[in-house]
């Protein structure tokens, strides 16, 4: 492991904004449903993104919106450290970041707990449709933790998982609620959507078409 790498590793769970739930540890249990009791200093309606890589996006959204409470999940402390890193450095008290697996969400959070979510430039897994974000399988956890007809979030360069992701949403019986398949294509975009992550910034350049969905959780 880089020297780098390493240090942020040893770093990230000294963090005062970063919660580590890798393992079991019943003397260590998560902060299952007293997220806004014990964990953000105000209780506000509670969002998650999810794979959140660098934690750029719950930056910018926090940001925008003060009055709600951000949770960036992901497995990969390395990227993770610079999100928490930026979000100390800006003093949002708004904003906390859990190292975890993403299928163990019902472990971390409590039923009715989550009240959104946002999915950024998720991995589309081309060959393992299972795997994908919005794949049924994870639906089902999204349910256990999220308030009834709480709304998702994609924004994807990927064409493979936008297709997707409209065709389990018909499937599931789930409300479309918005359609963007070209976000920058008009002007201006939306505050929430005019986010640009390292990866939105790379895709962009490479001519790549960035994609939005949004629908609520039946």
């Amino acid at each position: 492991m880089p020297k780098i790498k390493e240090k942020r590793m040893e770093e990230l769970p000294k963090l005062k904004n970063t919660l580590v739930y890798t393992e079991f540890d019943k003397d260590h249990p998560a902060p299952k449903g007293k997220w806004n009791s014990e964990v953000f200093t105000k209780a506000q309606p509670i969002v998650l993104e999810l794979a959140c890589g660098k934690g750029e996006y719950s930056i910018g959204l926090a940001e925008i919106e003060p009055q709600k409470n951000y949770v960036g999940i992901d497995i990969k402390g390395n990227r993770m450290w610079v999100g928490a890193t930026e979000a100390l450095n800006r003093n949002l008290d708004n904003v906390r970041y859990l190292r975890g697996f993403i299928d163990h969400l019902d472990q971390f959070f409590g039923k009715d707990e989550v009240d959104e979510a946002w999915i950024v430039f998720s991995d589309p897994y081309i060959k393992k449709e299972r795997k994908r974000l919005t794949a049924p399988k994870f639906l089902t956890t999204y349910r256990k933790v999220m308030k009834p007809g709480a709304v998702i979030h994609l924004k994807t360069d990927s064409d493979v998982l936008y297709e997707y992701t409209k065709e389990i949403i018909d499937q599931e019986g789930m409300e479309l609620l918005e359609d963007e398949p070209n976000v920058h294509k008009n002007r201006p975009v939306h505050p929430k959507l005019s986010i640009i992550t390292y990866y939105e910034e790379m895709h962009l350049e490479k001519g790549k078409t960035i994609k939005y969905l949004s629908f609520r959780l039946g």
